[in-house]
C-alpha cells in the first residue's frame, strides 16, 4: 500500500477487513476469515466484487458482499482527483436521506495519483439504470435524492465556507474552452444529421452564451455542490421497484464545474440521455418534486420561475458536454453517444426557448 491506498486486491487481507468492518460498527465481534473476489479492470480502475466469510463467533451487520474500487487519477492531458472519496466520506456527513452507497473505508494520495472505496456490493438488489426505461417514478426518485445532497451545500455563503465556491469568469471559461475545438469538426462532419438552423446557433451558443452564464453567478441562491454526471450508468435502481437509488462516481475532470446550478444534475439525464418525447412528456412533473424536496430540506425563497429558468439554462450547457467528445477531432467510434446528445440537446433548446440567454 501506499499513503494506506489498496492498490492491489491482496492488500485487503482478513486482518484489514476486520479492523476497518470493526471500526465502521459493521462487525461487533469475531473476525473476517476469508474473502475471495471477482475482478475487472478498465482504463482508470478495477472494481472487485468481494465476498466475505465470518468467525463463528462474529456479531454484527456483518455485510457478506462489498465492492473494492481501486482507481488511478492522472491521465494524459487531465485529471481527477478526491473528490469521490470526498463524496462518501466529508461532503455529506450527516445527511441520513443522502443517495449514497455505505462507504467502509476509502483514501486517496496526491503524490501517488490513486485512490481506493470500500463499500457494499449493490449486485444482488440494483442494476445500473440505463437497464430500465426512464419513467415518472424513476425521475422523481432520483430528484428526491438530488434534493437532499442539493439543499445540504445550498447557496453561496455555504458553498464558501466549505471551501466550494460558485466558479468566476476564468473557470467558465476553461470548460467551455475545453470543448470549443469540437465544434467545427463536428459541423463539417454531420451538417445533414442536424437541423438546418442548428449550425448558426451552436456557433452562437459558444460565442455568446458564457456570459449568460457568468451573469447567472451574480446571485447564489440555486448554486451547491453538484455530481455534475448523472448519467444512467452512474445510477444505480433497484432491480424491483425505484427506491432506494444511489448515485455514484462522482469524478470531475479539473476543468470541471463542480459547483453550479442544482438543476444541472437533473437537466443532465434528462436532456442527454432521456428520448425527446420522454423528457417533453416528464421534465416538468420531475422538476416540480425537486421543488418540492428542496424546500421540504429547508431551501427558501427560491421560486419554481427561477428553477425552471435555472433548468432551460443547464440545457443549453448539454450542448459543450456533447461537443467535448470531439476536442480532439471527430470520435467516429463514439458517435453513437455524442451525436444523440447533441440532437436531444439542440431540441431542448427550441423546445425551451433557450436562445433567449444569448441573443
Amino acid at each position: 500500500m501506499i499513503d494506506n491506498v489498496i492498490t492491489e486486491l491482496n492488500q485487503l487481507t482478513p486482518g484489514r477487513l476486520t479492523h476497518i468492518l470493526s471500526e465502521k460498527g459493521a462487525l461487533d465481534a469475531g473476525t473476517v476469515l476469508s474473502s475471495s473476489a471477482d475482478s475487472k479492470e478498465r482504463d482508470l480502475s478495477t472494481g472487485c466484487r468481494i465476498k466475505v466469510s465470518y468467525s463463528e463467533d462474529a456479531r454484527g451487520a456483518m455485510p457478506d458482499r462489498l465492492f473494492l474500487k481501486m482507481v488511478k487519477t492522472d491521465m494524459a492531458d487531465e485529471f481527477f482527483g478526491p473528490s469521490e472519496v470526498d463524496y462518501y466520506t466529508r461532503d455529506y456527513i450527516g445527511l441520513a436521506d443522502a443517495p449514497l452507497v455505505r462507504c467502509y473505508h476509502a483514501r486517496y494520495s496526491e503524490k501517488h495519483a490513486c485512490y481506493h472505496l470500500l463499500m457494499d456490493d449493490l449486485a444482488e438488489t440494483h442494476v445500473e439504470a440505463s437497464q430500465k426505461a426512464p419513467s415518472l417514478e424513476y425521475g422523481q426518485a432520483l430528484a428526491a435524492g438530488l434534493a437532499a445532497m442539493h439543499a445540504h451545500w445550498w447557496g453561496r455563503q455555504r458553498l464558501e465556507e466549505g471551501g466550494a465556491p460558485i466558479p468566476d469568469t476564468a473557470k467558465i471559461a476553461r470548460f467551455v474552452d475545453v470543448a470549443r475545438p469540437g465544434l467545427e469538426p463536428i459541423l463539417h462532419a454531420c451538417s445533414d444529421q442536424l437541423a438546418s438552423h442548428w449550425p448558426q446557433e451552436l456557433r452562437q451558443l459558444f460565442d455568446r452564451f458564457p456570459k449568460a452564464m457568468v451573469d447567472r453567478t451574480r446571485d447564489g441562491n440555486g448554486f451547491t455542490l453538484i455530481h455534475g454526471d448523472v448519467n444512467p450508468g452512474n445510477v444505480q435502481v433497484p432491480k424491483s421497484g425505484h427506491s432506494p437509488l444511489y448515485i455514484l462516481d462522482r469524478q470531475p475532470f479539473d476543468w470541471s464545474l463542480t459547483t453550479w446550478l442544482g438543476a444541472y444534475d437533473l437537466s443532465y439525464p434528462i436532456v442527454h440521455h432521456w428520448e425527446i418525447e420522454t423528457r417533453r412528456l416528464l421534465e416538468i412533473q420531475i422538476l416540480k418534486h425537486y421543488h418540492e424536496h428542496l424546500i421540504s430540506h429547508g431551501v427558501t425563497e427560491y421560486p419554481w420561475e427561477q428553477l425552471y429558468d435555472d433548468y432551460r439554462l443547464s440545457a443549453v450547457i448539454s450542448v459543450f458536454v456533447a461537443v467535448e467528445w470531439c476536442r480532439g477531432g471527430v470520435q467516429e467510434q463514439y458517435k453513437h453517444i455524442w451525436l444523440p446528445m447533441l440532437q436531444r440537446a439542440m431540441t431542448a433548446i427550441d423546445d425551451l426557448e433557450c436562445r433567449a440567454f444569448w441573443q
